[in-house]
């Protein structure tokens, strides 16, 4: 976490933010770990410039841990951290807000 942060919210959206972060600890939260290629298929659209960028950003931030294995190809494996599994909470409210929201904003379409 390169950045300096004033503010507690600041702090989580600095984390998390972005078009991907929260998806990827989602999808871990629920398979508990995929490799690479895994989360390519499971995030529609994302470059393999972006996955990369975003993973190291949340390795970097300890809220995901990277296993890599002596074999070849090589296998690397994705998991949420104990810091990443803290932050399940926040995103399972975040999603049934979402659930609330798109309840009540369907039948006014």
């Amino acid at each position: 976490m390169a950045e300096k942060f004033h503010c507690p919210v600041e702090t989580t959206l600095g984390l998390i933010g972005g078009k991907y972060k929260v998806l990827i600890l989602w999808y871990l939260y629920n398979k508990k770990v995929l490799r690479y290629g895994e989360l390519q298929k499971i995030l529609k659209g994302i470059t393999p410039k972006m996955l990369i960028s975003q993973l190291r950003g949340l390795e970097a931030d300890k809220l995901v841990e990277r296993k890599v294995y002596p074999v070849v190809p090589p296998r690397v494996e994705y998991k949420l951290s104990e810091l990443g599994e803290s932050i399940i909470p926040i995103i399972l409210e975040m999603k049934k807000w979402g659930e609330f929201y798109l309840k009540n904003t369907e039948t006014h379409k």
